[in-house]
Formats: C-alpha cells, structure tokens, sequence
C-alpha cells in the first residue's frame, strides 16, 4: 500500500546520490543540438537505479521506462540548454556543477535538466518500494526543446509510438502544479523598397521608412490584444530588425522585422496572422507576413522542422490530472500546492496543445532564474520533486 511517509523517507536517503548526479549533469554542457554527452550521463544513471529499459530514439531524446501497465505516463524534461552567453558575467564556472551545501549553481540548473535527477531517483523509489502497478512510466529526456518547444515530443508521441495518456512537464513551477500557460508564434514582416545613391533619396524608394509605421502600429496593436483571466493578455513585440542595402550610403531596398507574439486563450494563428496583415501600414506597403518555419540536425545527425507556431494549452482544474497532480504534490510538500500557470512556453505546446494529451506541470526551481547567470536548483526541491514525481503515478492507475 502507498505510503507518503515512507517514500519522503526513502528519498531523503538518496540525498547524497541525488546532489552528485544533479552535479554531474550541470558539468554535461548540452546546448541544444549537441545533448549527445549528457544523454550517455542520464542513460548510465537510469540503468544503474533499476530502470526497465533504456533507449534513445532517432532524435536522440532519451526514454527509461519503468513498468508495463495498462496506464501510460509520460515525463519529460528538456535536456537542453541556452549558450552561457557573456562569460565575465558569471561569478562561478557555468559547468562545474558548484554546491553551496543547499543549492547547485550552473546553467540548466534552473531551466530545466536537473528535473531528471528527480525523476531518476523517482524511478529508484518507486523499484525500492514495490510500487509498480497497472502503470507504465515513460521518463524522457528531450532535445532541442530551448530551439523548438514541443518539437521533441511531437517526434516521440507522432514517429516513435509513445502514446501517453497523461504527459507531466518538469520545467521550472517553484513547485507549484502548472495547467497551462500561453501559446506562442514567431512571424516575420518584409518590406520592399528600391535603391538608389543615398545623396538623392528620392530617386529611390526606401523600405526602412516603409517599416517604421508597422512598428509603431503593432506596438499600438499589443494594447489592444485578448485577454483571458487565467492566462492573462496576448503579446506582441518586434525582436528583431534587419535590411538589406548595396552600402551605408545608400537607400535600402528590403527591411525586415521578426515578431514574438503570445496567444491567450482563444487566440490561433490565423487571428493573429490576420491582426498583422490588416494593419493600414503594412496594406499601405504591401507588405509580406510569414510564419517562420525551424529547421534543425539533431546530435544523431535527424534533419527535424516544423512551423513555429506552439498552440496555447489549459487543462480545467477539476480535471482527474490535475487533481492528482495536487494530491502528489500534498505528499511531496506536506501542504496543498498552488495551482497556477507558466508565463513561458513548454512541450506542453506539443502534448496538450497540438495533440490534445492531458498534461500538467511540476517541477523544482523557480523560473525567474531561467536563463540568467543565476541559474540555481535549491537541493529541497530536488528531493520534494522526486517525492512528487513518485507519487503521481499512484494516483492515476487503473
């Protein structure tokens, strides 16, 4: 019989165990596209603690399963991280997996792959206690999530013949049970213009002049956009600004903008589209608006691409996950859980939001240090994930 107190014992025993895996993957760089290293970490790791199997699929997502019941559970966590970005900005060495005795320093401490020190030492507890049931545990390890969020697994659940019915997401929730958060979308605007010697401009037709209009017209737009109570108000921002000219002394003769743009409740890719095209600056310059397309080649060598377009996603709280999700965290926290919502993206774009699959999120860390030279995992939440990530799956088999 399950027995909260017993598994919150249990995984305080691997507290020493659990800080030097944290540590050793923090000192595994895995930027996206290159988690091959880190992959042959976790693998070891899993293998070691007593997992069923271990597999790596064609994208080089990382599978261990635990169990072969009629209920399958999905966990990820993204394995990837950002570059470190400026190196004198950091006080500590980004990969030496630095440990104060309470927390573990380093980049991807936060966001998010020491979710899979949890996870593993979730999956020892559950060998240790007997409490395999009529459940299949999925703990993945997915890639090129910081370049493509949802990408890894759409390719696991679509390609590869995992098919979940409940998907729990580890990224960083301070440990709060998350279920749902906006979607996203990046866009591009292109003017076009004619160039001619900048000493006569006006023998040409420049399209950074063209631009100008639009940006200050989607920054009026952004005013103006849905709102949703739980999710909050849609986004947009120009990101990004470039053009094309024959020299610094003449008229340029394309100009192109990249947008971010948040989708609340309600909003689709054809709204927001349509929200830019119909805008009197971009009509008056016809100019184009296109859904940016990722194309990328995994550390195994997979060509991978998708629209980058990440449908928002909410599962209501009565849902049978949800609850489940806050009686496992009442077990790990000795307290109810807040239930809440991610601000960023997660591969929840691809379980919930593009395939339908219930999905929740609970992970250790708190997401304001997400990529930042600040990256902290406070070793508490790592135990009381594990607890967390143990317990679920008792709640929701057969």
């Amino acid at each position: 019989m399950f027995n909260p107190k017993q598994l919150r014992k249990a995984v305080q025993s691997y507290k020493k165990d659990i800080v030097a895996f944290a540590r050793r993957i923090v000192a595994t760089p895995s930027f996206s596209g290159k988690e091959g290293a880190l992959v042959k970490v976790l693998a070891a790791e899993m293998r070691k603690v007593g997992f069923d199997q271990v597999q790596t699929d064609r994208m080089g997502n990382i599978i261990g399963r635990i169990g072969s019941g009629k209920t399958k559970i999905m966990m990820d966590a993204h394995i990837d991280t950002v570059g470190i970005g400026d190196r004198s900005a950091w006080k500590w060495d980004p990969f030496k997996g630095k440990f104060d005795g309470k927390n573990i320093f380093g980049r991807g401490a936060t966001d998010q792959k020491l979710s899979m020190a949890s996870m593993v030492y979730a999956g020892k507890a559950i060998k240790d206690l007997k409490l395999k049931g009529d459940y299949t545990l999925w703990v993945v390890g997915s890639c090129l999530e910081e370049d493509c969020d949802g990408l890894p697994l759409l390719h696991l659940i679509g390609k590869e013949g995992y098919k979940p019915d409940f998907v729990v997401l580890t990224e960083p929730t301070d440990l709060k049970v998350y279920r749902g958060h906006r979607g996203r979308m990046e866009m591009k605007v292109v003017t076009k213009g004619r160039s001619c010697h900048g000493s006569a401009p006006e023998r040409g037709d420049n399209a950074v002049a063209k631009m100008s209009p639009i940006v200050t017209e989607i920054e009026a737009l952004r005013k103006r956009l849905k709102k949703d109570k739980f999710l909050g108000q849609g986004t947009v921002c120009v990101t990004c600004i470039e053009c094309k000219t024959p020299s610094l002394n003449a008229v340029p003769d394309e100009c192109t903008i990249y947008l971010d743009r948040r989708l609340t409740a309600g909003e689709t890719l054809k709204l927001a589209v349509g929200q830019i095209q119909t805008l009197p600056s971009v009509r008056k310059a016809k100019a184009k608006v296109e859904v940016l397309q990722y194309e990328a080649v995994c550390w195994t060598g997979l060509k991978v691409g998708q629209e980058k377009y990440f449908p928002t996603w909410v599962l209501p709280e009565k849902h049978k996950l949800v609850q489940a999700a806050v009686k496992a965290g009442t077990d790990a926290l000795c307290r109810k859980p807040v239930v809440d919502k991610w601000v960023f993206s997660t591969n929840g774009v691809a379980s919930a939001g593009r395939l339908g699959i219930p999905s929740v999120g609970f992970g250790p860390a708190n997401e304001v240090y997400a990529h930042t030279v600040n990256e902290v995992m406070p070793v508490d939440h790592l135990l009381k994930a594990a607890v967390f990530y143990a317990a679920l799956p008792q709640y929701l088999r057969k």
